[in-house]
């Protein structure tokens, strides 16, 4: 069986593109007619197209455009055909990429395909763990709710990624604004000052040759330094792709006082939230983590959901495998224990989700308005010590003259 690439107009006039597996181009125009549908084009699919299209939407299918989609999809089924609603969203789409992608979905849909299995079929295009939510949905027969609470997840991860590249925005530029202003001093202002003060022939106070020393490394070895610092970051990059290193490292990030619990407390929510998205669309448990953990990029929390994983399957609770994994808050193991023993699982693990995203929002908040000021303070405190070994040798020649 060949795969042929078809541009065709239905009965209504519209026009619709996809693919169609047939012998030849004779079987894949009758195919088509038997359709309804009158063929415009039919080529020989290419078959390096749809790694192209994977990579073209791992490339351009953001975030945004992902949660865009779904809560697209989530509106029109409710009250339109999935393929037409498919074709709407894929007709109306902006980006080409986006528009390539949903397009093939719904060719793919239109040959008889579920969703899920359409979606399988777009390279990247569709994560394992949206695709799971997705088959749960069809599984279960309740594909809209699933579509808006995947779409609210979404949505919840993209405020999350906003408010926390919204907060980082101002004090990074301060940051780069007092490095730039320190290495202009260091590189052109003290420089300036030294040669005034060489010429007097006299001996300069402690600070003011220190002030000179770092001066004089900065001008003599700032290139090298920077050289440097690019090939240690290779370097780490290459050490991180080896499974030993990259295990440690991990460790060594969820035992740094409070970003390690600021990732702990992120992937709980994430997984909280998850899996009550599944849980209420009939999705096992044991399924439902096994893709969260392959979504999970924390080496030693990826191998503690998939030791829940075993745990489960051996006949254990999901609060006990989360005890016994030891790296979740214990809000979420109260919750979820309580969703157990109440028969309120998903609930229960929403409002544990709910309460640590309110608490990771919190933290977020009164650590950057503290950064914000601490580094005004340092910059203060950098750009005073400067200007004080400046100013030192002048008032000690003032007092000599004197």
């Amino acid at each position: 069986m060949a795969r042929f690439e078809y541009a065709a107009l239905d009965v209504r006039g519209r026009r619709r593109q996809g693919v169609v597996d047939a012998a030849d181009p004779d079987s894949a125009r009758a195919r088509l007619q038997a359709r309804r549908l009158l063929p415009t084009r039919l080529e020989p699919a290419s078959a390096s197209r749809p790694a192209a299209r994977g990579r073209s939407l791992l490339d351009r299918f953001s975030a945004r455009d992902a949660t865009l989609f779904t809560r697209q999809l989530a509106t029109l089924v409710t009250a339109a055909p999935l393929e037409e609603a498919l074709r709407t969203i894929g007709s109306q789409a902006e980006k080409p990429a986006v528009r390539r992608v949903v397009m093939a979905t719904h060719a793919q849909v239109l040959e008889g395909f579920r969703l899920s299995d359409a979606m399988a079929r777009q390279g990247k295009a569709f994560p394992p763990l949206y695709r799971a939510m997705v088959a749960a949905g069809e599984s279960s027969g309740a594909l809209p709710d699933v579509l808006e609470r995947l779409a609210d997840l979404l949505e919840r991860e993209q405020q999350v990624r906003g408010k926390l590249v919204t907060a980082l925005v101002y004090p990074a530029a301060l940051a780069m604004t007092a490095v730039c202003v320190v290495i202009a001093l260091m590189r052109f202002v003290v420089p300036r000052v030294v040669d005034q003060f060489d010429s007097m022939g006299r001996e300069l106070p402690a600070l003011t040759r220190a002030i000179i020393t770092i001066s004089d490394l900065m001008t003599q070895w700032g290139l090298p330094a920077l050289v440097l610092l690019a090939l240690g970051l290779v370097a780490f990059r290459g050490l991180l792709a080896r499974d030993a290193f990259r295990l440690r490292f991990d460790a060594l990030v969820l035992r740094t006082p409070l970003l390690g619990r600021l990732v702990r407390d992120v992937h709980a929510a994430r997984m909280a939230r998850t899996l009550s998205i599944m849980v209420d669309s009939g999705l096992p448990i044991m399924e439902g983590l096994a893709i969260t953990a392959r979504t999970v990029h924390n080496r030693v929390l990826r191998g503690a959901t998939d030791d829940m994983v075993a745990s489960i399957r051996e006949g254990g609770s999901l609060s006990a495998a989360m005890k016994r994994a030891g790296v979740f808050p214990p809000t979420l193991l109260y919750m979820a224990s309580s969703g157990e023993n109440s028969g309120r699982l998903a609930p229960m693990l929403a409002r544990a989700a709910d309460y640590l995203e309110r608490e990771f929002n919190t933290f977020t908040t009164a650590a950057m308005s503290l950064l914000e000021p601490v580094i005004i303070v340092l910059l203060g405190g950098v750009v005073a010590v400067i200007v004080l070994a400046i100013l030192l040798p002048i008032l000690q020649f003032n007092s000599l003259a004197l």
